[in-house]
């Protein structure tokens, strides 16, 4: 029996105990096949917020980790934003180690808990993974989010987790504007080196886009809060319900509460539209506002929570990136008889990750490819009532690298659907830079800054 032939049994402890019978070269790790997550079953979790996918068993984390071929030039590494020793924490998983795979992941991360379940590593880190590339494909790169999920669940199951060390006091003040993963993960960093922190969080919770956007049966928000209570055990204070802009001015920050610096993380809320007719029609919805009402004020929960959903039976989600999954796989659970997905390429050109992909097909999500809406038709309540939709062919690649989409004259048709959710990005909300005249941002309402991410607002301003 070959080894390839070996490794397609289902019990990886079977698996394991063969596969260390011998000395393991190379050739024989480049042979083993990539560990499935386990999940849960399409037809239960349609009507459930349980989280899909159930995470290694510690004989499926020690073989995923034998896959690792340990580069000496770590390529993977230079994928992550931040640069975790990936070999370094694979090998600790290798020999049995999680708790010393999680102290080399919490170096640089605090946050592998949520990182393992959102980041989308096969753009990152598993992207240049040498075993990916030898193998002719990123989805079968050594699985490097579902092994650090693994370690950060262990520890936790353990309770095992331990305080980030904050250095002594320096007697300098930050404040920090938006409690979501780009804040949070700079008062962990700031808070380390013996500043003090504030974190200003217009919501009444901290985690932003992660409780608000990303629905529970992807991200469970009690880990969230786990991380939350992490920063408040270091000393960071929470400022909630505090929006910087309106609530207090951003000049004032430095000008008048004593802050020595100020960190900008409030990331891209302002949802984009189509700009085409009928879209003020009762049932069209941006992403953010179904699934904030979903996710942070737990709409879900009907009878119990005090903020109302829409109640639907067509859903058309216009868009193909995981904020468009994330909606399509909610309307399903909030009791939607059919879902579709328009997307204007076909499923080559999403840019939504694979595996949220293949759980929305799974689930029974309908995506209409090549398909694009022109107009939104209503009843005589001003209603949604149907979509007017558009059919495309691919052209050349546009500046994105992606094939353009054509559309194809007289093609129109007319399909049903009571409600249509609008998934096609974000832009930066313009609240800071409106009420900053120094901030200097682009044509976008980005945040422009220098080299060192500073922006244009002199810190000497603060003394003026």
């Amino acid at each position: 029996m070959s080894h390839k032939e070996e490794f397609t049994m289902d019990n990886a402890e079977v698996e394991l105990a063969k596969l260390r019978a011998a000395p393991i070269t190379p050739k024989i790790r480049l042979q083993i096949p990539p560990q499935d997550m386990p999940v849960q079953d399409p037809v239960v979790r349609r009507s459930t917020m349980d989280e899909v996918a159930l995470g290694y068993t510690p004989a499926q984390a020690m073989l995923e980790a034998e896959r690792c071929l340990q580069c000496k030039n770590a390529p993977c590494i230079a994928g992550c934003p931040v640069r975790i020793d990936i070999p370094g924490f694979i090998g600790k998983i290798k020999e049995g180690d999680f708790l010393g795979a999680s102290k080399i992941i919490k170096r640089t991360n605090l946050l592998p808990s949520i990182c393992g379940r959102v980041c989308p590593q096969e753009t990152q880190c598993q992207a240049p993974c040498t075993v990916g590339k030898a193998l002719g494909s990123v989805e079968k790169a050594v699985q490097i989010g579902r092994l650090e999920r693994f370690v950060a669940d262990y520890e936790r199951a353990q309770g095992a987790m331990e305080m980030p060390h904050v250095a002594s006091p320096t007697g300098r003040k930050v404040a920090i504007v938006g409690a979501g993963p780009a804040g949070l993960t700079c008062a962990v960093d700031v808070r380390r080196e013996g500043h003090e922190v504030t974190l200003f969080e217009a919501f009444h919770k901290p985690g932003g886009v992660m409780v608000y956007g990303i629905p529970e049966f992807r991200l469970p928000k009690v880990l969230v809060q786990s991380e939350a209570e992490v920063l408040e055990s270091m000393g960071v204070d929470f400022e909630l319900n505090f929006l910087v802009g309106r609530t207090r001015p951003l000049r004032a920050l430095l000008s008048e509460d004593g802050y020595d610096a100020v960190f900008i993380g409030t990331g891209a809320g302002l949802p984009k539209f189509m700009n085409i007719p009928g879209e003020n029609y009762v049932g069209v919805f941006s992403a953010n506002e179904y699934l904030t009402r979903a996710n942070l004020l737990k709409a879900y929960m009907r009878g119990v929570a005090g903020t109302p959903i829409y109640p639907s039976r067509r859903v058309a989600v216009l868009g193909g990136g995981n904020v468009a999954m994330d909606s399509a796989r909610m309307a399903l659970r909030l009791g939607a008889e059919e879902v579709h997905v328009l997307y204007r390429r076909t499923r080559e050109e999403m840019p939504a990750r694979a595996e949220e992909v293949a759980h929305a097909i799974e689930e029974g999500i309908i995506f209409d490819f090549l398909k694009s809406p022109t107009r939104v038709l209503g009843d005589d309540r001003g209603r949604v009532a149907a979509l007017e939709v558009l059919s495309y062919e691919l052209g050349e690649p546009d500046e994105s690298g992606r094939r353009r989409p054509v559309a194809i004259r007289g093609s129109e048709q007319i399909i049903p659907f009571d409600t249509v959710i609008v998934a096609i990005g974000n832009e930066s909300n313009p609240l800071i830079s409106h009420t900053t005249p120094e901030l200097k941002v682009d044509k976008h309402g980005h945040i422009l800054v220098d080299e060192k991410q500073k922006t244009s607002i002199d810190i000497h301003m603060k003394n003026s």
